[in-house]
Parts: structure tokens; C-alpha cells; sequence
């Protein structure tokens, strides 16, 4: 069964994929490149019509450089501008079948589970209209319980007008807030919780044979409701939670989820050089070659049973990231090796690098500390200078001490900022305007490049 979801996204071309990402990451115009073409050709895939559509497998992408320059960054920006399926993971974190830890498929259960938020986000949003409509005249049959009048037909007649008449009133004031502090009583839907009921079964076992098992419960068991006293402000909060929860279609949820996961869904696998073997002829350990082994049938391609189903692992796109410092990728086993075809090598970033990640990305440092201050009524200002100041100090910084990239920026904005956050609004009060100036910068970090022990600065 092919995806239903919408492909707009996937149209992109490669060069309006790399102008997206250009918006948030500075340079590393390979790497850009590279995950734009993989992820142009899942568009090109799905719109083939021949036989060998299911043979076309992605072009899985390593990416190898030190830290903080980018890589994470690029995967994760890639898959929101795609509105796919996207989880982060740590190759060192896995254990080899057999041990104690979490094991490699786990990646894809992640994976899966964002996929199944990500359809309940979609699905809530649609029903948000129609359930909020059950909600307001729920409310209002609250407020205005139903009164049955005996009499001639006339008498009723003229009752239902005057119901009508005082209901359409109620929801005027409903809806302009004017009964948002009225105390009444709801009714919310209440189910045993089957996740409480213990299956006495290995983890293996519950994964497997016993993963559908709670659903299977849920389905027989008597479904209750519960008595609330509430604000009817709350009480519509309450309310339409139910509702929309009533009107999902879980069904239908799994099996969107489970399609987007599988042709579509992005797994970047970090610190993927931590797993490298580096001495050929031991043995194994426990984190290193097993888990590469374990690694490999997944991103060659298997069926991984989740409690929502089995997923074909052959179409997700698989980037595996890690500085190779101790190891090189030749170091990984020779199949893991292969099934990763694509290799870039991401650049360490210059002085002229960290200006432009101060001044040219969407959400660059001094905006969001711009944003936070706003929201105490205080106004900050970057000169140039004072960006290319910082720029140069955690240039500096890096060279001289542990690189960490990007990441350096965040410990020099923090260090200068922190006095300014933390006399607000007590010392600097609402409606002032700050300028960051090139001299305010060098006097407050002259302590910090004057320490020769700069380990309490290093991420």
C-alpha cells in the first residue's frame, strides 16, 4: 500500500532543498547537496510506475567531521522541511544482541512512534472544527438541561422557540468568554488502562508474540466515564480532548504512521566512528563490532515487528554521522561500509563562519536572545562588530583549547549575557533598550581568555 500523505514537500527541487537549509546552517555546502538529491529522489521514486519501483533504495549518507559543525543540524532541519519521520540516535548507547542495553531495532520503534505522533498531530488538527462544535453544544446542553412541557401543541411550540431563542443567547456568551468562570459538571470518558495489566514475558517475547496483546484487551474492556467539577473554561479544554480522542480513527493512524516510517522516515545514526573496530583480531566488544553486525540487516533491509506492526526498514534513509577521530570509516566492518555509499566530509568552521551563524540563520543566537528579553519589555541590540567580537573569541577558544564547533558560540553568548538576564527586570527595567557593543564584549570576556583552565567552559 503506498502513502497517502501529501508529497508537496518532496517536490522541492535539490537547490530550493539547499535555500531551505541554507536559512538555518552556515557553509557545508556538500553535505547540503548530498542529503538534497536523497531526499529529492524519494519524490522521484514514489512517482515511478514500473515494476522496479520497490528495487530503487535509498542512497544512504556518511557524514564525517568534529563536532558541532553541523551534521545533526542538517539531518534534522532536512526532515522538517520534508515533514517526515525523524528520531537521533547514538550508536555508542546500543548493545550487541545478548546483552544488557538497548538494541539496534529499538531505532526503528523510535522511529515508528514519531510517526504515530506525527499522524495524531495531523488527524487532531483536521477534527479540531467538528469537535469543537460537538463541545460547545455539550456545554450548552449542560447549561440548559432539557425541560419537558405538557400541554397543547401550541404551548410546546412556543417553549421550543423560547429554548431556542435563550441557547442561541448562552452560546453569545459562550463564545465571547462572558461564562468561562461557571462551575459545571462533565462527564469524561474513562477505560481501564491496559499498559497496568502484567505480562509475565521476556522483553523479546513482549516485543513479539505479545506485542499486540494490550490492544487486543483494551478492545473488551467496558468503557466508563468519569464526574468532573469544572470551570467551563476548563471544562471545554477537557472536553474537546475527549472528543477529538473519540473521533480518531487508531486504525487508520497505525497504518498512515507505519507507511510514512517506511518510505519516508530519516534515522541518523551518531557517533557511528564510537562502534568502528580499531583492533583488528581482538574480540569484539560489546558496543563495536556486534552492534555493526546487528546494524547491518537493518539498514540492508528487514521487517522490525512494533506494537502498531511490522515495517519494512529497505526505503528508510539511513545517515550515519560520527568525527572518526580514533577510527576511519574504513574501520567499520566492509558490509556496513557498503551500505552507506555516500561519504562527505563536513569542514571545521572559520572565524568568517561563526559571524555568519550569529548574523544570517532564522533562529541565530542574539534573535532568540532577543526574544527572551522581549518578553520581559527589554529591547537587545548586536552592533556588527560586537558579533564579529564574539566570533573571533570562540574561534579563538576553539583553537586553543577543545573544538567543539558551533556549540562554542552558546558558551561565549552565555557568559557575556548571563549578568544582563539576571538583573532583569529587577536592576534593568522593562522598556529599556541594551546595545551590545565591541567594547562591552572585550571587557566582559577578558576574564574568561585570560584563564589558562578553561574546562569549566567546555561543553
Amino acid at each position: 500500500m503506498e502513502t497517502t500523505m501529501s508529497m508537496d514537500m518532496y517536490a522541492l527541487t535539490p537547490k530550493e532543498i539547499v535555500a531551505e537549509l541554507d536559512k538555518y546552517i552556515i557553509g557545508q555546502a556538500e553535505a547540503k547537496r548530498n542529503v538534497a538529491v536523497a531526499l529529492r529522489n524519494r519524490w522521484r521514486r514514489m512517482q515511478v510506475s514500473s515494476d522496479f519501483k520497490e528495487d530503487i533504495m535509498p542512497n544512504n549518507i556518511l557524514m564525517i567531521g568534529p563536532t558541532g559543525v553541523g551534521k545533526t543540524e542538517i539531518a534534522r532541519r532536512l526532515a522538517k522541511i520534508a515533514k517526515v519521520p525523524f528520531v537521533k540516535v547514538e550508536a555508542s548507547k546500543f548493545t550487541e544482541v545478548g546483552y544488557v542495553g538497548r538494541d539496534v531495532e529499538s531505532m526503528v520503534r523510535d522511529l515508528v512512534e514519531r510517526a504515530i505522533t506525527m499522524v495524531k498531530e495531523e488527524q487532531m488538527e483536521k477534527l479540531q472544527e467538528k469537535a469543537s462544535q460537538h463541545v460547545e453544544e455539550t456545554i450548552l446542553d449542560i447549561l440548559l438541561p432539557p425541560i419537558k412541557v405538557k400541554g397543547e401543541i401550541e404551548k410546546r411550540s412556543e417553549h421550543e422557540e423560547n429554548k431556542h431563542a435563550t441557547r442561541e443567547r448562552f452560546r453569545e456568551k459562550l463564545r465571547s468568554g462572558e461564562l468561562d468562570n461557571q462551575q459545571i459538571e462533565i462527564q469524561l470518558s474513562k477505560s481501564m488502562n491496559p499498559s497496568s495489566i502484567s505480562l509475565n514475558a521476556s522483553p523479546a517475547v513482549e516485543e513479539g508474540i505479545m506485542m499486540n496483546f494490550q490492544d487486543m484487551i483494551s478492545n473488551f474492556l467496558p468503557k466508563q466515564t468519569k464526574k468532573r467539577k469544572v470551570s467551563v473554561s476548563e471544562a471545554r479544554k477537557l472536553l474537546l480532548t475527549d472528543e477529538i480522542t473519540k473521533l480518531i480513527d487508531m486504525q487508520a493512524v497505525k497504518e498512515e504512521a507505519l507507511i510514512r516510517a517506511s518510505n519516508s522516515g530519516i534515522i541518523f545514526i551518531d557517533e557511528i566512528d564510537k562502534i568502528a573496530s580499531t583492533t583488528p583480531g581482538n574480540h569484539p566488544g560489546v558496543s563495536r563490532e556486534g552492534v555493526q553486525r546487528d546494524l547491518l540487516p537493518i539498514v540492508e533491509g528487514s521487517s522490525i515487528n512494533t506494537k502498531y506492526g511490522v515495517i519494512h526498514t529497505d526505503h528508510i534513509l539511513f545517515i550515519g554521522a560520527g568525527a572518526f577521530h580514533m577510527a576511519k570509516p574504513s574501520d567499520l566492518i566492509p558490509e556496513l561500509q557498503g551500505r552507506f555509499p555516500i561519504r562527505v566530509t563536513l569542514q571545521s568552521l572559520s572565524k568568517e563562519d561563526f559571524y555568519k551563524i550569529l548574523d544570517e540563520p532564522k533562529s541565530a543566537l542574539p534573535m532568540q536572545y532577543h526574544a527572551l528579553l522581549e518578553v520581559e519589555g527589554v529591547t537587545l541590540h548586536f552592533d556588527e562588530e560586537a558579533k564579529k567580537e564574539i566570533a573571533s573569541i570562540a574561534y579563538l577558544l576553539n583553537e586553543e583549547e577543545e573544538n567543539i564547533g558551533a556549540r562554542r558560540l552558546q558558551t561565549v553568548m552565555s557568559y557575556l549575557l548571563n549578568p544582563i538576564l539576571f538583573d532583569v527586570p529587577d536592576t534593568i527595567l522593562p522598556n529599556t533598550t541594551l546595545k551590545i557593543t565591541q567594547e562591552m564584549v572585550q571587557t566582559s570576556m577578558s576574564k574568561l581568555m585570560q584563564k589558562k583552565d578553561l574546562n569549566k567552559y567546555i561543553l
